[in-house]
């Protein structure tokens, strides 16, 4: 017994003695504070410039004045679009975004001067297929310990409101569409904050009772689990049953058309609707992306990065910023939207709706240097896709070169410049990172790739968080 309290004491005067030493060496000294006040003292300063610093906001100071009105909201192509879509209080700008593409079909296919597709329809179901995927991922690791780093990761992350291309595509596939006056908007589906929270509780209540049913050191129980499975679903139904309200399974739908007149439709199904209004397979669509930080023409997937167990990863082909601008062009020049993402809050003027690069220049205002590059912003974690859109229009110069591009935004019609967002050319370089293009305007060379077995990628990766 003094054995051990002998060794359990050395080895806290161990840890003891580590800890000091490391907080030692490399401390804050005073030396370190005389150096920092002296490179401030020579700094060419006034009490002007103090005052307005420590007073307003920095965007508002570090605007550079020499970029406004430098860049127009006109532009040479257009897909034509009516109306402007607003999330909200919510993560579902990949929902925004992808129905935003294909909305423009029904408006034109039907004459009329505006329509909108239900996005709580679709989030609902998102909601239930990524509660189930959770349950299944918890049944599959349920003999692995909590700080099993695939573990760890999906009890942070049990469920959310984000999302990208592909949830978009194997959620439509599945459940269809219908439009918004037949399943509206909610409280809960503008503002997603309170029954994402009680979703999450309600998950990891079921995913630690799903691992106490586990006996220590003997197989998985899978089909028993999966019985009990069925139950917990059936919760999460109620839940977002009161909350967004039950989905259809038929409906009757009129409209009235750009000349006033009232047409009633049939009665349908909200996958014959979409298979009568849009009518595309979406697996006719491909995903890239670029990210200088890993080699291009590659294929990537990302691994538990879908909202359904029968569905699909997502999985994309990293490639140069001048592939993505010439398939881009040649959808937009097609009247053909494209679903596009982006690190929307970098040098984004909100008032104006431009995305100009260095229209704000904190570096001149502050004498500091920020000069990272995009692979070096990726690998700090300093910049990420955060934000989706539909890409609609596309400027060029007298040589057909692009200028700049015009996003179709979900913040409603007040927000940028009247629900739209212009972005220069080399913003589209530097902060763009996901397009969705049809096959049609994509190479047989990058078409080849995804021949390729994909390079799995882990989900914690910080270039693949949800688009919000």
């Amino acid at each position: 017994m003094k054995f051990i309290t002998y060794l359990s004491l050395s080895i806290l005067l161990f840890a003891v003695q580590f800890v000091t030493a490391q907080t030692q060496e490399g401390k804050v000294t005073e030396d370190i504070i005389r150096e920092a006040r002296k490179q401030f003292s020579t700094e060419p300063k006034s009490v002007a410039l103090i005052n307005a610093i420590s007073n307003n906001k920095i965007k508002d100071l570090d605007v550079a004045r020499e970029k406004a009105g430098t860049v127009d909201h006109l532009f040479t192509y257009r897909v034509k679009t009516r109306g402007i879509t607003n999330q909200k209080s919510s993560g579902r700008c990949w929902l925004f975004s992808g129905l935003n593409v294909f909305r423009p079909l029904v408006i034109d296919k039907l004459s009329l001067d505006e329509f909108e597709f239900s996005q709580n329809y679709n989030f609902f179901w998102d909601q239930f297929e990524k509660a189930n995927l959770f349950l299944e991922a918890i049944i599959a690791t349920a003999d692995k310990p909590l700080d099993d780093r695939n573990v760890e990761w999906l009890l942070k992350n049990p469920i959310g409101d984000g999302g990208q291309w592909t949830t978009f595509a194997d959620i439509v596939t599945k459940y269809g569409v219908v439009p918004s006056t037949v399943m509206p908007e909610t409280v809960h589906s503008e503002s997603t904050g309170e029954l994402s929270a009680l979703l999450i509780s309600k998950l990891r209540t079921f995913a630690m009772e799903i691992r106490n049913n586990v006996p220590k050191g003997k197989p998985v129980p899978t089909a028993e689990l999966r019985k009990n499975k069925v139950a917990m679903l059936s919760e999460v139904y109620r839940i977002l049953s009161f909350c967004l309200g039950e989905p259809p399974t038929t409906f009757s739908w009129r409209y009235q058309d750009k000349t006033g007149k009232l047409v009633t439709s049939a009665t349908f199904t909200p996958q014959s609707f979409y298979q009568q209004m849009v009518g595309i397979n979406l697996n006719d669509y491909v995903m890239c992306m670029n990210d200088p930080s890993r080699e291009f023409y590659k294929l990537y997937e990302i691994q538990y990065d879908r909202n359904m167990i029968d569905g699909y990863n997502w999985r994309y082909i990293n490639l140069p910023a001048s592939d993505l601008k010439d398939m881009a062009k040649k959808s937009i020049m097609s009247n053909e939207a494209l679903y596009f993402s982006c690190d929307v809050g970098q040098q984004l003027n909100k008032t104006t709706g431009i995305l100009n690069v260095e229209q704000y220049r904190p570096d001149q205002l502050f004498g500091v240097k920020l000069s990272m590059d995009k692979k070096q912003r990726i690998q700090s974690f300093e910049s990420s896709s955060s934000h989706g859109m539909a890409l609609i229009g596309l400027d060029t110069d007298a040589d057909g070169k692009p200028v700049k591009w015009l996003l179709e935004n979900s913040w409603g019609p007040d927000a940028g410049h009247k629900g739209y967002l212009t972005m220069t050319d080399r913003w589209f370089e530097e902060y763009m990172f996901r397009l969705v293009v049809n096959k049609k305007f994509v190479p047989e060379n990058i078409l080849k790739v995804l021949d390729q077995k994909a390079i799995m990628l882990p989900p914690w990766d910080a270039m693949f968080a949800p688009e919000l």
